[in-house]
């Protein structure tokens, strides 16, 4: 196995006078292929006692991807920070789970410094997309692929440069990965240069004709129809249904994360540019998070719409009291249960149930956990528990199973997971992609689903859709003034 010994040097400045999208403004145009990450409340309850993340209220933008993992049309392809390439054509044989984590095991970090904040963000940056979870499981899916949307179906890379903001303190950190045995430019006062820079440039952004479907409205109809048979044929529980929506578009779609971000703040924000595509979104839901020998899964299920301030508690409780939202919601708790339980003990549900507002709607959230051993692979807990229940359902292979026959279209990165995973198997924070955009070919992609049980009403389930996208429709239209 290769072994890529790297020091982590830092400096630290004042950044009360620069935001992450000032900086990422003047960043892209001499980076390419630049990330962007934020988070903000993202707490957790261990005996009873919140906690924050230890990315808590921090924005990350990472910079010079010198080594990723990418996977594409069947084929791995692993570029190395020596400049070695490594092509891998799956099939059967290979289990591709010990092959990421073959490659996180490749860096060893000799850390010039103690900063526990800034340990908390070594590691690689990127996504595993819905449709990888065939290269994990059993299952395959049939349904078309359209090469239109189509993305790589895992990409995680590592950055030589961080520039991390730690809100709470008014710091920015830039680091930088040095590693041995390589004649590598140093990258530190060209980054500082560029923060100090006063100026940055603004492109518009306008729309191109009308946003259009993969679905008329009385085809997801039916196709919930599909899923309500379903579940009161005994196949599945519940099932999770989704429709997907385009835009076409000129110019620059960032000014659609800045409107994104403004309209429906939420725990998890993302801006990642890879050249040909980007993926960028305001997910509200962590898919899997690791800290300190935990992990936690936060069950997202049951939506209401969200209405004026004084009429919010009113329709808090006609949530708590919707059986069939409860039914809904309790059994993704039972699943995220089943899900941590392959690879911990003591699994517990910290808190059941809570009404949590966002933009326009009101959610049902839960928080399950369990103690996981230090020698079990953080990627072998993330793949047992991916993809979420809640864009699936349960039981969540034959949900899957159903999925694929029922929606006309594959679903790609939508409902994988982005974030960050730790290299030294120690921390993982991941978000649901959802509430997101795919843009490619000049063209937004964007999708969202509804939990379908058996007495689910299809004109409801069609209503939770729009709801769940109502900030995304009009992050477009604000988009078109910035």
């Amino acid at each position: 196995m290769l072994k890529f010994n790297f020091k982590t040097i830092q400096k630290k400045i004042l950044s009360d006078s620069t935001t992450p999208v000032e900086l990422y403004l003047k960043l892209r145009d001499v980076f390419p292929n630049t990330l962007l990450l934020e988070f903000s409340s993202c707490y957790y309850y261990n005996n009873n006692k919140k906690f924050n993340s230890p990315q808590e209220n921090s924005s990350i933008i990472c910079i010079n991807p010198i080594s990723e993992l990418i996977l594409e049309q069947d084929v791995l392809k692993i570029s190395y920070p020596n400049n070695v390439t490594k092509h891998i054509f799956i099939n059967d044989k290979f289990n591709v789970n010990n092959i990421i984590q073959n490659y996180f095991e490749n860096f060893q970090n000799k850390c010039e410094f103690s900063n526990d904040f800034i340990n908390y963000y070594i590691g690689l940056y990127g996504y595993i997309s819905y449709d990888s979870i065939q290269y994990f499981e059993k299952i395959k899916f049939y349904v078309p692929i359209k090469k239109f949307h189509d993305l790589p179906k895992i990409r995680l890379g590592f950055y030589k440069n961080l520039v991390i903001f730690n809100h709470s303190y008014n710091e920015l950190y830039i680091v930088e990965h040095q590693f041995q045995n390589t004649e590598e430019k140093t990258y530190i006062d060209q980054l500082v240069k560029l923060i100090e820079k006063r100026n940055f440039h603004f492109f518009p952004f306008s729309t191109v004709d009308y946003i259009t479907s993969n679905l008329t409205d009385n085809e997801y109809i039916r196709m919930v129809s599909k899923g309500i048979n379903a579940c009161l044929r005994g196949n599945v529980f519940q099932i999770v249904l989704s429709r997907q929506f385009q835009q076409k578009f000129k110019g620059d779609e960032f000014n659609v994360y800045r409107a994104l971000r403004f309209i429906n703040p939420s725990p998890y924000l993302f801006y990642f540019d890879y050249g040909y595509y980007k993926i960028f979104g305001s997910s509200p839901e962590s898919q899997l998070v690791i800290y300190n020998n935990i992990a936690y899964i936060n069950p997202i299920a049951g939506t209401i719409k969200r209405s004026n301030e004084s009429n919010n508690d009113q329709l808090s409780q006609n949530l708590s009291k919707d059986p069939k939202e409860n039914a809904e919601h309790v059994m993704l708790v039972d699943l995220a249960r089943n899900d941590l339980s392959k690879n911990s003990s003591n699994v517990k549900v910290d808190f059941l149930k809570k009404i949590q507002k966002f933009s326009h709607v009101l959610h049902m959230v839960s928080q399950v956990s369990g103690e996981i051993d230090k020698n079990i692979s953080i990627i072998k807990i993330f793949t047992d528990t991916f993809p979420s229940g809640t864009l699936s359902g349960a039981p969540k292979y034959k949900a899957m199973e159903l999925i694929d026959k029922i929606e006309n279209q594959n679903r790609g990165v939508y409902g994988g997971a982005i974030g960050l995973f730790g290299i030294n198997n120690s921390f993982l924070n991941t978000a649901i992609i959802i509430r997101s955009f795919i843009s490619k070919n000049n063209t937004l992609f964007f999708q969202a689903g509804a939990g379908i049980v058996s007495n689910s009403k299809e004109r409801k389930e069609l209503e939770e859709v729009d709801n769940k996208l109502m900030a995304l429709f009009k992050s477009i239209d604000l988009a078109k003034n910035i």
